[in-house]
């Protein structure tokens, strides 16, 4: 689901954005978008209610990151018995104008996965980025 629409009280407010700046520590240049997700019908269905989805977009497309836009999905488990969400990981993927390069999930396993795999600098900023973010939604 679109960050700007699970902004919804300080505490996830303050979250997604210190999400946003400690992505931007790791790839300064980046531009972030918290509507990633078009809303129309067929965008919905693929939406996942419980994730919080924003996307980054770089200047231009980058060797070194084999795409131009990463999608960050952070993304939660929603336990029906007790009404509560779970922290579980972080889904990212890279993308280029031909469509995903490549995805790096610490849902699985911490691998990263994909036909055009960025350097190994930005796979190392990608882990950085996700062990943080791991301590701010385990606070």
């Amino acid at each position: 689901m679109n960050a700007s629409e699970r902004a919804k009280g300080l505490n996830i407010t303050t979250k997604i954005a210190s999400v946003v700046n400690l992505f931007k520590a790791q790839f300064p240049d980046v531009k972030a978008d918290l509507k990633p997700w078009k809303n129309d019908p067929d965008t919905r269905e693929l939406v996942d209610p419980d994730s919080i989805d924003i996307g980054f977009h770089f200047p231009g497309w980058s060797p070194r990151l084999q795409c131009n836009s990463i999608l960050v999905q952070i993304r939660f488990y929603k336990d029906p018995l007790e009404e509560t969400e779970k922290f579980i990981g972080l889904e990212t993927a890279g993308f280029s104008h031909v469509g995903q390069a490549w995805r790096f999930s610490t849902v699985e396993n911490w691998q990263l996965l994909g036909e055009h795999q960025p350097a190994t600098q930005v796979e190392d900023k990608l882990k950085i980025f996700s062990r943080q973010v791991f301590e701010l939604f385990s606070k």
